[in-house]
């Protein structure tokens, strides 16, 4: 596939989080405390689904592992916001098995294609590595927030959720500008001023 269209796909599913953290962070200047809309996880998980498949033809593993961690809590978002039903049935099935497609079709000849996500020469042990930590890091806040979410039995975005975004955004930067791609620089970039934003809004909720 050629790399512009690959960068393409990169671009769009980075635009819609951005635009997800821009109607999170308006919604919630508006109301002076942190609300997430059901668009916010809409969004999410449609744009987890491109960057899934970016990482995929890109050969980048931290890229796919981040996506793979963060895919079934946005849907278990979107369930504890009662609005899961309101998808047809079909794009609920093909939703759930996503992830699992794209490991199939990564077979070649009943074969996982190691070498390519392993041993790619464009990304050195030391950088995978780096790579792999700043998207652990950075997916852990979903990890966060859906044990939060869950012990409140609804979907809330607390301080730590913005707090560890903020570390993870900031690595995956430092990752992105050693590995040269633009698609995780700007979409990390705009995320990061948002975390930084989202901070203080929930440091004057807490102490109003």
């Amino acid at each position: 596939m050629p790399s512009w269209i690959i960068a393409c796909i990169g671009f769009i599913a980075q635009a819609l989080f951005s635009s997800r953290l821009i109607l999170q962070w308006i919604i919630s200047e508006k109301n002076k405390k942190i609300l997430t809309p059901k668009l916010f996880w809409e969004i999410s998980l449609f744009a987890s689904v491109l960057l899934f498949f970016y990482g995929y033809l890109r050969h980048d593993f931290s890229i796919m592992l981040g996506q793979t961690l963060t895919y079934y809590i946005y849907i278990r978002n979107i369930q504890l916001q009662n609005h899961w039903k309101e998808f047809p049935v079909y794009i609920r099935y093909f939703l759930y098995v996503f992830p699992f497609l794209i490991v199939f079709y990564g077979f070649n000849n009943g074969i996982l294609d190691v070498d390519l996500l392993f041993k790619n020469e464009k990304i050195p042990l030391w950088l995978l590595c780096l790579g792999i930590c700043s998207q652990v890091l950075f997916t852990f806040r979903f990890v966060y927030q859906w044990i939060y979410s869950e012990k409140k039995h609804e979907s809330q975005l607390p301080m730590g959720f913005w707090v560890i975004s903020l570390c993870g955004s900031l690595s995956i930067l430092i990752y992105a500008i050693i590995r040269k791609d633009p698609v995780l620089f700007v979409g990390h970039f705009m995320g990061f001023i948002v975390y930084a934003r989202n901070i203080l809004i929930k440091r004057k909720e807490n102490n109003g």
